[in-house]
């Protein structure tokens, strides 16, 4: 049995199999926000390990193939932002507020709601890059003081709630502009809100792209500043 859960081909199979399973359940629902598939299949895989006393790291040495994906994923982006070129020229000038406001109620939100919780600097650092990609961030909580690893599972927690409440959030707004919920998805829940605004358009997803990357350059740039301005104490 130990040699059959530590099969390279296992973990690979059970994971996307999982998926197609919870992503058949979302549909059937209707797109509930709790039945959102990457929520339930991090649970259901969480539980999985659990029950079968696999660690991470052996999981991911056999998944690690859609973690290799990652990287032409991304880059594949650059497509349909292509295809939209002119319309995210005839944007600029919004998009570029939206930048702005969105960037740093990111960073200023969860500065302030650590600070009322009573968060130490190393935490609040630590959060406060929680809606850029999970390498950026990490960068950044560790050139800052930060816990690189809490970074990455801030970004990870922000992401899955981005993609749960896009619909209770753009349904009592009637936001229904592909470009808006793609940019928003983008700039608050980085490439996990990317992937489902793909599910709305893809003029969504081209939007969410060109978002998740300038919000990773953006935050790069005015943390720095930010965070040697906050009052540690």
């Amino acid at each position: 049995m130990s040699d059959l859960l530590l099969h390279p081909a296992l973990w690979l199979t059970m994971t996307v199999a999982v998926y197609l399973l919870c992503d058949g359940l979302s549909r059937k629902s209707g797109g509930v926000p709790l039945l959102n598939p990457l929520f339930t299949s991090v649970l259901i895989l969480i539980g999985m390990l659990k029950v079968t006393g696999v660690t991470y790291s052996q999981y991911f040495a056999s998944a690690s193939f859609i973690h290799l994906l990652l990287g032409p994923a991304t880059v594949a982006l650059a497509v349909p932002l292509y295809t939209n070129l002119s319309r995210v020229k005839q944007m600029l000038g919004p998009l570029c507020i939206a930048l702005a406001a969105g960037g740093l109620t990111g960073i200023f939100s969860i500065l302030l709601l650590g600070k009322a919780f009573g968060l130490s600097q190393n935490v609040l650092v630590s959060f406060a890059p929680k809606s850029v990609t999970t390498p950026i961030a990490m960068a950044l909580a560790d050139r800052l003081g930060g816990n690189a690893s809490l970074a990455a599972a801030a970004v990870i927690v922000t992401g899955v709630l981005g993609c749960m409440i896009v619909d209770w959030v753009m349904k009592p707004l009637r936001i229904n502009d592909p470009e808006v919920i793609g940019f928003s998805l983008g700039l608050s829940a980085h490439g996990l809100g990317t992937a489902r605004a793909f599910q709305f358009s893809p003029v969504a997803g081209a939007f969410a792209g060109l978002g998740m990357g300038l919000n990773g350059v953006f935050t790069s740039l005015v943390l720095p500043f930010i965070i040697g301005c906050w009052p540690c104490n």
